[in-house]
């Protein structure tokens, strides 16, 4: 039982059930609906550890090259592969009908779409063939806040728009770190990740970059009336000393350290973001809907990956 728990990945289930909490705290806005958040956070941790399950089986071959994964469930062959198929589909099934069951239509298809990014559109293909991997990957770890978000709301509104936003940029710093301190093993699994392709220097640029345009996403939450000023004190201040900390990777002599302590701080940026958003809820301007969107926009404009 033990290595059928390892496999849907625990950690990766509760930091997401965290966003969860932040999107559905967020559309709330302090009418609390118990039952449904309950279902909301069971329905969605077990599609996620569907998807957990299913790229450990994909996996199981690059993960015997890597250090840090080598000895995974699926490598080490506890668990007959044919087996792991089974308990990943079940898990999807019985995740998506308790949501479909118990949400709306909206909620369970942004659970499909972030459950087919990356089981179906990251593990299966761009991981393995394209630097751009990392950057659509990023969609489905976005997912779980507009999912909660939309279990409450009903509506893909700029709100959600948002969030979605918010948390793919943050996806972008975060990976890209932990891509810097083990660049041994993506290297020896000949995964194309942007520190691979372009170099340790290019990935910085691009860890600046986009959490610059983290910030100016984090502050569209309260330009736009969804949050008060108390979460915008907090997204400042953090997201500012997170842009700090990238930007000390310049001149730092360790390039392993100085990304592993990127990586510790995004995991407190996001936390402290998910909680704020949960507290500090306002009841949305149109005006600032309106600034939103233009700026949101233009955000989208100006960050690619050369």
């Amino acid at each position: 039982m033990k290595q059928y728990l390892l496999i849907t990945k625990p950690g990766i289930i509760f930091g997401n059930l965290i966003s969860v909490a932040g999107g559905f705290f967020l559309a709330s806005r302090g009418d609390i609906d118990f039952a449904l958040l309950l279902a909301t956070a069971i329905g969605i941790s077990l599609v996620i550890a569907s998807g957990c399950v299913l790229n450990n089986y994909i996996d199981r071959d690059i993960d015997s090259k890597m250090e840090r994964t080598r000895n995974r469930v699926m490598v080490r062959g506890l668990i007959p592969a044919r087996n792991a198929v089974i308990y990943g589909c079940a898990l999807g099934i019985v995740g998506i009908t308790l949501l479909y069951a118990t949400t709306n239509m909206l909620t369970v298809w942004l659970s499909l779409f972030g459950f087919a990014i990356y089981v179906g559109a990251y593990s299966l293909y761009l991981k393995r063939n394209s630097v751009y991997g990392t950057l659509i990957g990023s969609l489905s770890g976005a997912a779980p806040p507009v999912i909660g978000y939309c279990a409450v709301s009903n509506e893909f509104d700029m709100g959600a728009v948002i969030l979605l936003v918010i948390f793919s940029l943050w996806q972008m710093p975060h990976s890209y770190a932990i891509a810097i301190f083990r660049l041994k093993d993506y290297t020896a699994a000949a995964i194309p990740v942007l520190p691979v392709k372009k170099g340790i220097l290019a990935t910085k640029k691009h860890i600046v970059l986009y959490i610059v345009a983290f910030v100016i996403a984090t502050i569209m939450l309260t330009l736009s009336g969804y949050t008060g000023n108390h979460y915008l004190i907090v997204a400042g201040v953090i997201s500012i000393y997170w842009l700090g900390l990238a930007l000390a990777g310049y001149k730092t002599n360790n390039d392993q350290i100085w990304a592993r302590k990127l990586f510790m701080f995004s995991i407190v940026t996001i936390t402290a973001l998910s909680v704020m958003m949960s507290i500090d809820f306002k009841e949305p301007r149109e005006d600032g809907v309106w600034v939103a969107a233009h700026t949101l926009s233009a955000i989208q404009q100006h960050i690619t990956i050369d």
